[in-house]
């Protein structure tokens, strides 16, 4: 046998795996990963199967279609009051994560710390970890996710290279406010650390709140990537196209890793989501769409042994049930799969630690029966 050296040594598969396969084996209602159950817009299939037949199936451009990326530019800059270059500032990836992995690739060297709020999406820290930095992680706890921004300040040294922010937040559906906003300026001030903002879910806030992507403020766009997601968007999550906008000197480091670990992106879908989102409806009518959603499985809990959690954005609602189990999170998440047929995830999985809080969290982007039928179960608990 061959031994082999672990970047990530006693990493094993990811809890969405572990949790979907188990959802699959006892035929359970999937709540767990953050995909709709319904099907994208017909018109958009039918444009990317024109583009299809039109011819469009060899290698886009690099940085993608400049259709499609002078669309984001447009879009970001209407939205926010920017300036971004669609031919220096923006590049079509192959999905968020992929921009993530490209971002961290091409900017933490061994021994850059890299700041990170927990719980977090699982990617972030594997990867800082496989690029030689070092993870300091800030934990956020319910019921709100706060952010004390005197203890991040703690965190920081004359190695922190970049912060990692996700707003709307997954898995807790909070959101950052201004008042977020204006600390991190002052804390990022006069200093070479970059941001890094993931915004997959810039469309889905809700209650009138204001998404506050690091776009709006020049402070932070200078020392900013973005990045979003067409299949969070478009309710086509296994397209898996996104992008990432950045100052031209930072999109330029961005790209010399993208060419050699993706090179370009699907085409035809490419093309297809260009001549989509020529209306701009089809996303401004999102934060109402998936709020319906919210406040109606909200109210379905309701009926539960559970306690809601605030949800401000994003499309997971997460529940505390710490006053009727002493369960952890990973077994009582189990247990709903095994005796009661629905899927979730245990919200320990998004801390490096052992962290329980005894939260788990639900996708609501389902057909409002998968919801009805799972909260059927549920009450059973």
């Amino acid at each position: 046998m061959i031994n082999t050296y672990s970047k990530l040594p006693g990493t094993a598969n990811s809890i969405f795996s572990v949790m979907s396969q188990l959802a699959a084996e006892h035929n359970a209602i999937n709540l767990s990963q953050g995909f709709p159950d319904y099907d994208c817009d017909p018109k958009l299939i039918d444009l990317v199967a024109d583009a299809m037949k039109s011819g469009n199936n060899q290698y886009a451009p690099m940085a993608g279609l400049p259709a499609l990326k002078e669309l984001v530019a447009n879009k970001v800059n209407l939205q926010y009051g920017s300036n971004y270059h669609p031919d220096t500032e923006v590049t079509i990836t192959a999905g968020g994560t992929q921009a993530i992995f490209t971002i961290l690739t091409a900017c933490i060297q061994a021994g850059d710390e890299v700041i990170i709020f927990e719980p977090a999406y699982d990617a972030y820290a594997p990867i800082i970890k496989m690029m030689g930095g070092l993870v300091k992680s800030y934990e956020m706890a319910p019921p709100d996710y706060d952010i004390d921004w005197e203890m991040v300040k703690k965190l920081f040294s004359s190695s922190t290279k970049m912060i990692i922010l996700n707003s709307p937040h997954n898995p807790t559906g909070s959101v950052l406010k201004d008042k977020d906003i204006q600390a991190l300026i002052k804390l990022t001030k006069d200093t070479n650390v970059m941001i890094l903002s993931d915004e997959v879910y810039e469309h889905l806030v809700y209650d009138g709140e204001k998404h506050q992507s690091m776009a709006l403020y020049p402070e932070l766009r200078e020392r900013s990537f973005i990045v979003a997601s067409f299949g969070k968007l478009l309710h086509a999550t296994g397209w898996k196209v996104g992008y990432c906008i950045a100052p031209e000197n930072l999109m330029k480091e961005f790209r010399k890793i993208h060419q050699f670990n993706v090179f370009s992106v699907n085409t035809p879908m490419q093309v297809g989501i260009a001549n989509y989102l020529r209306d701009p409806s089809i996303y401004l009518g999102l934060a109402d769409f998936f709020q319906q959603k919210r406040d109606l499985f909200r109210f379905l809990l309701g009926q539960t042994k559970f306690n809601l959690l605030p949800c401000k954005g994003s499309y997971f609602q997460c529940v505390t049930y710490g006053h009727f189990s002493e369960e952890e999170d990973t077994v009582l998440a189990k247990r709903l799969i095994t005796d009661y047929g629905v899927a979730t995830i245990p919200v320990s999985a998004f801390y490096m630690r052992n962290t329980d809080h005894k939260v788990l969290r639900f996708c609501f982007a389902k057909k409002q029966e998968t919801l009805e039928r799972s909260v059927e179960r549920l009450i059973k608990l």
